[in-house]
């Protein structure tokens, strides 16, 4: 449960670092996807987080909702070269795992 907590973690954090970049890119109307995504993303990993360390009854189903949130927002970052996209879809991708892993 601990690897768990730390991959929520670091993916909120993460996406938060990522959508702040993002919001900063001269060109933001093409990171429009990627800024919404990260947004999402880092609500739903603190939701989680929330959730599985208060042993909650849908603990199950919304891994399962962030696993999901993880995967897409981790695609989108691959499309973008910057070096904060990459590093936000790592750490989505191995929240996913972290989350699917626990399910």
């Amino acid at each position: 449960m601990l690897l768990l907590t730390q991959k929520l973690a670091a993916c909120q954090a993460k996406c938060n670092l990522c959508l702040n970049a993002c919001l900063d890119d001269s060109d933001m109307e093409k990171m429009k996807t990627c800024i919404r995504l990260n947004k999402t993303c880092a609500e739903i990993c603190g939701i989680t987080l929330s959730t599985i360390t208060s042993s909650s009854f849908f603990s199950k189903e919304v891994l399962v909702v962030c696993a999901k949130a993880c995967k897409k927002c981790a695609a989108e970052c691959k499309k973008h070269a910057n070096d904060h996209c990459q590093q936000c879809a790592k750490a989505c991708e191995e929240c996913a795992e972290a989350c699917t892993y626990f399910m």
